[in-house]
């Protein structure tokens, strides 16, 4: 009984060790760099520059309104009412973190949860600006 407890114990052990080293760290970029990641799970950084919220989807721009914004990160409505009121995200300072996919030749992140998205302060230099 005792060698069954260590070897299961030493195989669950083994088992952790080995999860642990296939965990890989997400990279955090900006949207410009978007395009280098695309089909890569990271968490980019950007200001979102528009919001536009359309019957079955919200989109949030990044950098730059529509058509020019390099990253898109889009809510469909099945997760809308989890984020609060979207409107209130234009111009401030965001990280989401998603697969960088691609839609009609635009880079676009789909943020099915909160934990996606999360809003970041201002770097001190800003703020003194």
């Amino acid at each position: 009984m005792k060698q069954l407890i260590s070897v299961l114990f030493l195989a669950a052990l083994a088992l952790a060790l080995a999860a642990q080293e296939t965990k890989t760290e997400i990279k955090k970029i900006g949207t410009a760099e978007a395009d280098k990641h695309y089909q890569e799970t990271c968490i980019v950084t950007g200001k979102v520059a528009q919001v536009t919220i359309r019957e079955k989807l919200v989109y949030l721009n990044l950098d730059k309104k529509f058509p020019d914004t390099p990253l898109t990160c889009v809510i469909f409505a099945r997760a809308t009412n989890q984020f609060g009121d979207l409107k209130k995200l234009e111009g401030k300072q965001v990280e989401v973190q998603g697969k960088i996919d691609e839609y009609k030749e635009k880079l676009q992140i789909i943020l099915n949860s909160t934990n996606q998205l999360k809003v970041v302060e201002p770097d001190k230099a800003e703020k003194q600006n």
